[in-house]
């Protein structure tokens, strides 16, 4: 008896097919896609009743590093973090470890006491409190009725 084997493109197992895409899409997406969406650290915004809390995950970064400004009502954090020079006779087999650069605005609103921003970076999570204004807060009581 003989076996016949046949190579055909729909025989691929699903997990070669994942693997094969993964390991392509740096090189098969765009570049402006990859380093706008994919180097963007995430953010979350949190509402409390006296203040907005935004809170972005960037690991890697000294305190230093980042430049917090506001102007015209657009808050605006970035970066700036140059890669660590290489030392001679270093090779690198797979290096997938970069901190990149970034830039991140919100446009904030008048409920915000914008002189009274704050800012502390720990852990890798740099958190803004940006506190509401008092005519902003929810305002809430109990009615008597008479």
């Amino acid at each position: 008896m003989t076996n016949v084997k046949m190579n055909s493109p729909f025989s691929k197992s699903l997990n070669g097919f994942v693997n094969e895409f993964f390991n392509e899409l740096p090189t098969a997406v765009g570049k402006t896609f990859r380093e706008d969406v994919l180097t963007n650290p995430p953010v979350n915004i949190e509402e409390t009743p006296d203040a907005y809390q935004v809170s972005i995950s960037a690991p890697g970064y000294q305190k230093a590093d980042f430049k917090l400004g506001l102007e015209n009502n657009l808050l605006t954090i970035s970066t700036e973090k140059q890669e660590a020079e290489l030392t001679e006779g270093n090779k690198f087999i797979r290096k997938e470890f970069s901190v990149k650069a970034f830039k991140r605005s919100f446009t904030i609103n008048e409920k915000i006491e914008a002189a009274n921003i704050t800012a502390k970076y720990d852990n890798g999570i740099l958190t803004l409190e940006l506190p509401k204004r008092e005519a902003a807060k929810a305002f809430s009581k109990d009615i008597e009725i008479l």
